[in-house]
């Protein structure tokens, strides 16, 4: 039976965002990859309503704010979002912070949205064509959704492994993922690339981006690092736009 990830989020978020400190002046997209700051995949944000799907502590969500953004952040941990409203504070913004799923967004009025960004956050959902869905009614016709998540390629390895690059999953291998973040159970689901562009098409996208961010040449290394990072693509980066109304 997969794991509840949102009550293994609330157990591990402590740990996570102690190790992890990210930064609150520029969106991330994941372990050891050039951030926003180097991609300029998301604009000028100054006056635009910006939501964060899988937001955690907030981070990106801040750098939205301070950027001039009206941002909105959902997530499904309550520990995770204890933690953003404690940052947001800190951080003297303002963010509109809620829980839920990541496909519940009837409080959103259709079309309204600027951009919908979320960091690795959906590698965690089962059903991205439901998410892909409730966004394209929420967006704008033409806003973009900004998207990373774990490279399906690298789902194939074990990067803890004694014997590491060796294949031990097939890339078709869509059943779930169990895995341990400090000793605590998660589930992950794996969509290939053809999966995730097809969902987007049929759920009238169109994707103009795809990324596959090589490691930053320089440290210092995050936690998360693994000397596999150097031979297959940690992160898949997407940005498609809304078309049709």
């Amino acid at each position: 039976m997969p794991t509840d990830n949102a009550a293994a989020w609330n157990r591990h978020s402590a740990s996570y965002q102690e190790g992890h400190r990210l930064p609150t002046d520029v969106a991330h997209y994941g372990p050891d990859i050039p951030t926003e700051a180097e991609l300029r995949l998301l604009g000028n944000l100054r006056g635009k309503r910006v939501l964060e799907l899988g937001c955690g502590g907030a981070q990106c969500s801040i750098a939205f704010a301070k950027q001039g953004a009206t941002a909105i952040g959902i997530d499904f941990s309550s520990e995770q979002l204890a933690f953003a409203r404690r940052l947001v504070e800190e951080e003297g913004v303002r963010v509109e912070l809620r829980q839920g799923d990541l496909a519940d967004l009837a409080f959103l009025r259709a079309e309204t949205i600027d951009l919908v960004f979320s960091a690795y956050a959906f590698g965690f959902v089962e059903d991205l064509r439901r998410v892909f869905r409730q966004v394209h009614r929420v967006l704008k016709t033409g806003a973009p959704l900004v998207f990373s998540l774990p490279h399906p390629a690298y789902d194939m390895i074990d990067d803890d492994a004694e014997q590491g690059l060796l294949i031990r999953r097939s890339y078709f291998d869509r059943s779930p993922i169990d895995f341990e973040r400090d000793g605590i159970a998660f589930t992950g689901y794996h969509h290939t690339i053809s999966d995730i562009h097809s969902s987007l098409v049929r759920s009238s996208y169109r994707v103009d981006t795809i990324l596959e961010p090589e490691p930053s040449p320089e440290g210092p290394r995050s936690q998360d690092w693994r000397e596999a990072f150097r031979w297959v693509p940690r992160t898949l980066v997407v940005r498609a736009r809304k078309e049709g109304a």
